[in-house]
């Protein structure tokens, strides 16, 4: 009998999280030893936003190391998999209503591996990546997120991986400042509405003002998130697993769900 998965909405934070050991680390090795193991990862990562939904079609798709200037360590860092194909063949089916199209352009970004390495290190199970759709808005990604739900009753693990708050540009380098109060604010909105089942404020989340401007300035980091929730059923849980705001305006808050 095939288990039903749960579905995960990952922060990513720096890409130096892939290679250093802190409570965040460590929060996703307690998470992978609690998860059975899928038979296959989707991830929806905040790297791979481009003008339309793609999937990634290789069996095993490489690593990209999609940054700049950091130790030569973290370009060494590999996250080999196989054995995508028949499940990317399953996604390709749920999604055929929205036009998505396969491609081998694209690869596993830092969004997928350098979380997977935590949860999953002995990358086993085979990955495939779906592309955030630059062209469209937020309701039509909570709307996709909906379509991805057999996969779950089918061993697909649903893996999202962004920030709810990401604002580069008002980082702090000493990791023990404060985090804004706007970056509070908004974690903490978004949590309340997560607990709530209150969807649609997550949907207009720029309804909340300048506290959302503030914490997603750019909304790539945040629309990952909105396909775990639509996601959720009834019967289903909510754990947030890590809560600490980095850097004063990066939030590695990670749910899951089921």
């Amino acid at each position: 009998m095939i288990k039903k998965q749960p579905v995960l909405f990952i922060a990513h934070g720096s890409p130096m999280n892939a290679i250093i050991e802190n409570s965040y680390s460590k929060s996703l090795n307690k998470l992978g030893q609690e998860l059975g193991k899928p038979k296959a990862i989707m991830i929806i990562s905040a790297h791979w936003y481009i003008n339309n939904t793609f999937l990634t079609k290789q069996d095993s798709p490489k690593e990209i190391y999609d940054f700049y200037g950091f130790p030569e360590e973290l370009y060494k860092v590999k996250y080999s998999t196989s054995g995508a194909k028949p499940y990317i063949n399953l996604a390709f089916e749920e999604l055929k209503n929205y036009d998505v199209k396969l491609t081998d352009t694209w690869g596993l970004d830092h969004g997928g591996w350098s979380v997977l390495k935590h949860i999953f290190p002995k990358a086993d199970i085979p990955v495939f990546e779906l592309s955030l759709n630059a062209l469209e808005k937020e309701e039509y990604h909570y709307n996709l997120g909906k379509k991805l739900s057999k996969l779950r009753e089918q061993g697909i693990l649903i893996l999202a991986s962004g920030n709810i708050v990401h604002n580069l540009g008002k980082m702090k380098y000493n990791e023990e400042d404060k985090p804004y109060k706007w970056a509070l604010d908004f974690d903490n909105f978004v949590r309340d509405a997560i607990i709530n089942d209150e969807h649609d404020k997550l949907i207009n989340y720029k309804d909340f003002g300048q506290a959302a401007l503030e914490s997603v300035p750019t909304n790539e980091h945040f629309l990952p998130l909105l396909y775990v929730l639509a996601l959720k059923e009834d019967e289903d849980k909510v754990e947030f697993i890590f809560d600490e705001i980095h850097h004063g305006s990066l939030s590695m808050r990670s749910i899951k769900i089921g």
